[in-house]
């Protein structure tokens, strides 16, 4: 009884509930747009076509991809200037490479960020074409003031003539997060350059006063990486230097026919030459030089925990005045070549394939080891070796040589001491 009860206030309610119109479901007129446009949300002033140029400070912004038929896209003459290139792209129809991307007119304080430069410039292999398009991507005039207080970021450049990036050698110019590919001249120049790559360049690829986590490559004359002071940078060059720096950590240099890495201090480096040295420093310290055909590692000063090696060159370390931790090896087939030469040297070991000489002490030698695997001398030790060791492969090769020994040992194939050894004073030798 109380179910049917329920069940008819329901009922009876229905006529009620569905008396309510939701009114007509048709709309008054057609939706019209309400997005705005990019010059309508963005502050600053938009270009929309080139060539164009920047006379006022403020903010400005590209609407679209800009081509011009020849000469300069954009002209920023004048100070605080922020140019957003939204991602698009710069072009010149120039058949013949000529004027630039940006150029910079006597400026301070200018940013430029986050789009594209590009030209149809290639590398054949051996040369680089003549274009079409421009000359570099954004640089500077000259002759002229050189700019000052410049940014530039996120913005790659390829195929172009000249130079890519060219902000002179100002302290307060940067240039970070870029690329340049293909450039007749250098690729990236400014003061601190950040976590860029240029590569395929004519010249200087890195050209700075400081580089970090940057890579170069220079395909026929200059430097990959050009600097004061190069940390975790990779430069490449044809017949310059692969990294050249007053200071190098954590960087890798090669060349063809130049220094792979050339730096008065090396701090975790390596370097690799074809036919010339490897790598070359006033100090080392944890580095590694390697060529084919010349010194592996040439340190002047002092060589720590380091390493040399030559396949066919005079020395795989070579003329350190204080070698400690070190060791070299040299491949080559001649009675002057030697494993490691220097004139101090501490806790180190020589190796040499052929007729030379493992290891070679100018001065003394302490804890060290040198080895003879032809008929050349294990260990040649000018004045005093002390508690070293030197064997040779050869039946009558000297394992040792030295004028004051103590503790020492020579052996060759034949045995130890006797034939193996010239030490004029002996102490604890056999």
């Amino acid at each position: 009884m109380k179910l049917s009860f329920s069940v008819a206030i329901v009922i009876s309610l229905l006529p009620e509930l569905t008396a309510f119109g939701q009114g007509s479901l048709n709309p008054p007129a057609a939706p019209t747009p309400t997005m705005k446009s990019l010059d309508q949300v963005k502050a600053g002033t938009p270009i929309g076509s080139a060539p164009y140029t920047i006379s006022s400070p403020g903010s400005y912004f590209l609407t679209s991809n800009l081509t011009v038929s020849s000469g300069n896209a954009i002209t920023i003459s004048t100070n605080g200037v922020t140019l957003d290139l939204n991602g698009f792209t710069i072009t010149s129809t120039s058949s013949t490479a000529s004027g630039n991307g940006i150029y910079l007119s006597n400026v301070e304080d200018v940013t430029i960020l986050n789009g594209h430069i590009t030209g149809g410039v290639t590398y054949n292999g051996s040369s680089f074409s003549t274009g079409p398009g421009f000359q570099s991507g954004i640089i500077w005039q000259f002759p002229g003031n050189n700019p000052v207080n410049v940014h530039v970021s996120g913005v790659t450049i390829s195929g172009i003539t000249a130079t890519g990036i060219e902000l002179g050698s100002e302290y307060s110019n940067v240039v970070d997060h870029c690329t340049v590919r293909t450039a007749g001249g250098q690729g990236i120049r400014a003061g601190v350059v950040d976590t860029c790559t240029a590569y395929q360049c004519g010249s200087n690829a890195i050209n700075s006063v400081t580089a970090s986590n940057c890579y170069g490559v220079a395909v026929s004359s200059g430097y990959g990486v050009f600097t004061y002071t190069a940390l975790n940078c990779w430069g490449v060059s044809a017949s310059g230097h692969g990294i050249d720096a007053l200071t190098a950590a954590c960087c890798y240099g090669t060349s063809t026919s130049g220094f792979g890495l050339s730096a008065n201090n090396a701090i975790n480096c390596y370097g690799s030459s074809n036919s010339s040295y490897g790598l070359n420093a006033l100090e080392t310290n944890n580095c590694y030089g390697i060529s084919s055909s010349n010194v592996g590692l040439y340190v002047t000063d002092n060589a720590l925990n380091s390493h040399g090696e030559t396949s066919s060159g005079n020395y795989g370390l070579e003329y350190p005045l204080n070698a400690s931790n070190c060791s070299g090896k040299n491949g080559g087939s001649a009675t002057y070549d030697t494993g490691l030469l220097a004139f101090n040297v501490i806790n180190c070991r020589g190796d040499c394939s052929g007729p030379g000489t493992g290891l070679n002490s100018q001065t003394s030698a302490m804890n060290s080891w040198g080895v003879a695997t032809g008929s050349g001398i294990g260990a040649s030790c000018i004045t005093i070796a002390i508690g070293c060791g030197g064997y040779s492969t050869g039946t009558t090769a000297l394992g040792l040589t030295a004028y004051i020994g103590n503790s020492c040992i020579g052996e060759n194939s034949s045995g130890i001491g006797g034939a193996a050894e010239t030490v004029t004073y002996k102490y604890n030798m056999p």
